[in-house]
């Protein structure tokens, strides 16, 4: 069986999120029921049985008073058949007096031997309870009957028990009549709940098809104006996933594209020169020195432009592990320090602390594109300075050069892919690392030509980048 037919389907969980409580709620009431119908079938009989005990209190006859009290009577079986019904049930009876001496009855039918209970509803000295005669469940009423005449006055103990067929089947009955009325009423409730479920789950099934029918590669937004309300939500987060999906494949192109379009130049400047030096046209010495520095701008062009894939990758992926920005940018100069040696430049960093949560390769590489760009550019001898400060929420890391500046037309393209400032010594993708990895992190770069007495002494590339708001 495969994974998706193992998983119930949304019309299933909610046909039994209705069905099972309804159908567990009918069967608590109809064990309720069941119980209540046979206490309003004992209350109803029991007035039968205090009715024949009181029958036979009429009969009654003293002689004597007291303890000396002899009681007789005589009870004929009609007085008991009238309260007999349907031939379901049989009635038995004893008359005793208060210390058990049996007058008349069923000797085999236990004395009663319990207490008058303190609230009674009935006008009588009457009592029921449950008991087995003959093997037999039955249900018996006692009543202590005064008995006075003309020649005594005693106490009669008369006990009438009933078998319980009429009750049990009386009982059944109802319950049966009631639990077909409920049937009945699961199925209409089950037939409105098929109903609703299907009318509410059709939009569901109608996006199911509309995205099914979808041809390959489409990814723009989806239309669902007639989905519920309970659906935007997933309907509007599905639109941004196939947004970033479209722009991620967009930027997958866009770098083939590029890549099969930048490199093409330097492998063919390659082969050229490969073949000059086959053919002898240059010296060997001068043919390698140019192979190895077309090799060395390919290899550059290469890396930035997977670096700038990475950027895109990286933003796909959230990290949210903590870095310290000024650290990695002292770092990063370490690393380059061989370069600041060999211009010979007055080098200067100042820093404070930065936290921020983010890739800490992306600040590495933002750092290492900013940093080499102005030693490129610094002549030497010449002062550079780093300086990262940090405020309540944003960290600004400042890098100084004194190079010629940059003039504001250029200035406005240069975070653009491939729109290099000298085409001879660069490939135009370092500052667009930058831009992209400042604009993952939801931060600003900016160029600025640093001007006295408007005579241009450097440039100051500045990165404004957001704080951990919990650094801890």
């Amino acid at each position: 069986m495969s994974e998706t037919s193992r998983r119930r389907s949304l019309r299933r969980n909610l046909l039994l999120g209705i069905l099972v409580p309804v159908g567990l709620f009918i069967l608590v009431n109809a064990f309720s029921l069941y119980h209540q119908t046979l206490q309003a079938v004992n209350t109803a009989y029991d007035r039968t049985l205090l009715a024949s005990t009181k029958s036979i209190g009429e009969l009654l006859e003293v002689h004597g008073f007291d303890e000396a009290a002899q009681l007789r009577v005589t009870v004929p079986y009609a007085a008991l058949e009238a309260f007999e019904a349907d031939n379901q049930s049989r009635m038995f009876y004893r008359v005793s007096t208060r210390d058990g001496r049996i007058v008349s009855g069923f000797d085999e039918l236990p004395f009663w031997r319990g207490t008058l209970p303190t609230h009674n509803t009935y006008a009588a000295l009457v009592d029921f309870y449950d008991d087995v005669f003959r093997g037999e469940p039955v249900r018996v009423a006692v009543l202590l009957q005064p008995v006075a005449g003309q020649d005594g006055r005693g106490m009669a103990v008369i006990q009438v028990a009933e078998t319980l067929e009429l009750r049990h089947t009386l009982t059944r009955k109802i319950l049966v009549d009631t639990l077909w009325r409920q049937a009945v009423l699961v199925a209409v409730i089950a037939a409105v709940a098929v109903l609703v479920v299907q009318r509410a789950t059709r939009p569901v099934r109608r996006l199911s098809a509309q995205m099914e029918q979808r041809p390959e590669g489409d990814l723009t937004p989806i239309e669902a104006p007639d989905a519920p309300r309970e659906l935007l939500p997933l309907v509007h987060a599905t639109n941004q996933v196939m947004s970033r999906l479209s722009h991620l494949l967009e930027n997958q192109k866009r770098f083939v594209r590029d890549t099969a379009h930048q490199l093409r130049t330097p492998l063919a400047v390659l082969k050229t020169q490969v073949q000059s030096a086959l053919h002898g046209d240059i010296e060997p010495r001068q043919a390698l020195t140019e192979i190895n520095e077309t090799v060395d701008r390919a290899t550059t062009l290469a890396n930035q432009m997977l670096s700038l894939a990475k950027v895109e990758q990286l933003r796909q992926q959230p990290d949210e592990s903590l870095n310290d920005f000024a650290e990695i940018v002292r770092s990063v100069a370490l690393e380059l320090s061989p370069l600041i040696a060999d211009k010979d430049l007055d080098f200067e960093i100042h820093t404070t602390p930065a936290p921020m949560r983010c890739h800490e390769w992306m600040l590495r590489e933002l750092t290492r594109n900013l940093l080499h760009n102005a030693i490129k550019h610094s002549p030497p001898g010449r002062p550079l300075a780093v300086r990262v400060v940090a405020d309540a929420n944003s960290s600004a890391l400042t890098i100084s050069d004194s190079g010629p500046g940059i003039p504001a037309e250029l200035r406005a393209r240069l975070f653009q892919p491939f729109s290099p400032g000298n085409v001879r010594s660069g490939s135009g993708l370092g500052l667009a690392i930058c831009s992209e990895i400042v604009r993952a992190l939801g931060g600003t770069v900016q160029l600025e030509n640093r001007e006295t007495h408007g005579r241009i002494e450097g440039l100051d590339a500045t990165v404004r980048l957001p704080l951990a708001q919990n650094p801890a």
